[in-house]
């Protein structure tokens, strides 16, 4: 969230938390505060999901422009950019649990929350290209992947996310179990569900 940051007409933007979503134009701009905090309402476009109102408060928006010289250089080298990509460095990007989920200086409670967010995805529809677009930095995920392909390997990615979480889950269980409810506040009604199936387990 980045309510300082003012943002104008043409500028190009990305939403953190929805990178599937691609990178957005700002086609309308207004000054709005929320609970006394300034911001401004964005009409952006995006590449993939189109049009949306957003709350500069709410929304972790940041300048397409702003990502780090390592975040540039792991989008140049997506398989899916990169024609000559072997078949298992495809299917390691793909089937990879994201960095947020993994990251060891964020919190236990940041971790779990990260990895539930995952749950939103399933391979079913739009959604199962929204994950695509989000594992491989495609606008169109079809242009590297063939339907069946994105199938599979979103049951091996799905299997590698129900472990990930279920390894959370262990550890928090042993040292911190309230981040197990403050992790679940907010995470998507299958990402709740997931955790509650695999606290089962641990």
């Amino acid at each position: 969230m980045n309510p300082t940051h003012r943002f104008q007409f043409g500028d190009r933007v990305v939403h953190a938390e929805k990178p599937e979503w691609g990178v957005g134009q700002v086609i309308g701009a207004e000054d709005l505060a929320i609970d006394g905090v300034a911001g401004q309402r964005l009409k952006i476009r995006f590449e993939r999901e189109g049009l949306k109102s957003l709350a500069t408060q709410m929304a972790a928006l940041r300048p397409a422009e702003s990502q780090t010289t390592m975040e540039r250089a792991e989008a140049a080298t997506v398989p899916g950019l990169d024609p000559g990509a072997s078949e298992r460095v495809v299917r390691e990007v793909m089937t990879a649990i994201p960095e947020p989920a993994r990251d060891p200086f964020a919190s236990l409670t940041a971790r779990l929350s990260a990895t539930m967010a995952l749950y939103r995805f399933d391979a079913t529809g739009a959604s199962l290209m929204d994950w695509a677009a989000a594992q491989s930095g495609l606008a169109d995920p079809l242009s590297r992947f063939n339907r069946h392909e994105l199938e599979e390997l979103f049951k091996r990615y799905a299997v590698n996310r129900d472990e990930h979480l279920k390894s959370l889950l262990a550890e928090a269980k042993r040292s911190d179990p309230q981040a197990i409810a403050a992790a679940s506040k907010g995470a998507p009604s299958a990402g709740v569900e997931a955790g509650r199936r695999l606290l089962g387990r641990v």
